[in-house]
């Protein structure tokens, strides 16, 4: 589960939508819950790019979802330009209504489309353009890193958040089961992973060498950084939140994969009745580790 690449687990909007902006405009307070919750993750990477990029004048959140990061971005950057970019209007109507309550809709933009030809619409080169989990999203995707880098300005920097860790949100053995039940979720999940990046349009195998890949998309200066979110036991009511809606999800993707024993076990984390499940256990946390790759484009 590293990879994060389902629009209920991760915290950032991806972009090759293949339900109706009913179903976004249905999860969007979902998805807008859980990007909040890594919003402590989020500030310590936007506060690293701080560092790298010098007073950036616009912004592109390729992927922004109901645009809770392009709001951070907003935040960490006052004098820049936002523009929050997703294949969902009501995902962007969300970005634009926080924006306004935040205080920063005079220089917040959306732009509707898909990735990566959305780009093209631009009305200038982005000086920062950050792509959190939507890049494995699309078939090619070291022919989208290339269209990504060419929507760059001169010195502009590219920002990929891929990879990381798996998260962590129960102790190995947990009083019933079999011990190890996250580690044989994580297996069905990459199994899921392939399939998903197999079953793309225009899917071609690569292998994911993100500061290769960005080199190779004709950027210089490759730097890879990893932010941790750490929130220990007990958890808080947003934790839960977030546990059981990622046990659910998994429960209807790939519970198929797990033997009866594992399967019954994850009927009684998910069973709010159950002194033993999710909403009731004292010792339910969350520990996630997220990647971030930037380079920039030669001036």
């Amino acid at each position: 589960m590293a990879h994060d690449h389902d629009h209920t687990h991760a915290p950032s909007s991806s972009h090759q939508h293949t339900h109706t902006d009913h179903d976004w405009a249905e999860m969007a307070p979902l998805l807008e819950s859980q990007a909040e919750l890594f919003t402590p993750l989020y500030e310590k990477a936007l506060a690293w790019l701080a560092k790298e990029v010098t007073e950036p004048g616009l912004i592109v959140d390729a992927g922004s979802g109901p645009g809770v990061l392009s709001c951070l971005f907003a935040e960490t950057f006052p004098g820049a330009r936002i523009v929050a970019v997703d294949g969902s209007q009501p995902l962007l109507d969300r970005a634009r209504a926080r924006a306004d309550r935040e205080g920063s809709a005079d220089r917040f933009g959306t732009l509707l489309g898909e990735l990566p030809d959305v780009l093209q619409e631009l009305d200038y080169p982005a000086d920062l353009l950050w792509a959190s989990r939507s890049i494995h999203h699309l078939g090619d995707q070291r022919a989208a890193l290339t269209a990504f880098a060419e929507r760059l300005a001169p010195g502009g920097t590219l920002a990929v958040l891929e990879g990381g860790l798996p998260p962590r949100y129960l102790p190995r053995d947990i009083g019933f089961g079999r011990p190890g039940l996250q580690a044989r979720i994580d297996v069905l999940e990459e199994e899921r992973f392939a399939r998903m990046r197999a079953e793309l349009p225009g899917s071609v195998a690569e292998t994911e060498d993100w500061p290769a890949l960005l080199t190779a998309a004709g950027l210089k200066h490759t730097r890879t950084r990893s932010f941790l979110l750490d929130l220990p036991a007990p958890a808080t009511d947003r934790v839960r939140d977030y546990v059981v809606a990622t046990l659910s999800r998994i429960r209807d993707l790939v519970a198929d994969g797990l033997d009866d024993t594992d399967r019954a076990t994850l009927d009684r984390l998910l069973d709010p009745d159950d002194p033993a499940s999710v909403h009731r256990r004292r010792d339910v946390f969350l520990l996630a580790a997220h990647t971030v790759h930037t380079a920039v484009r030669p001036v």
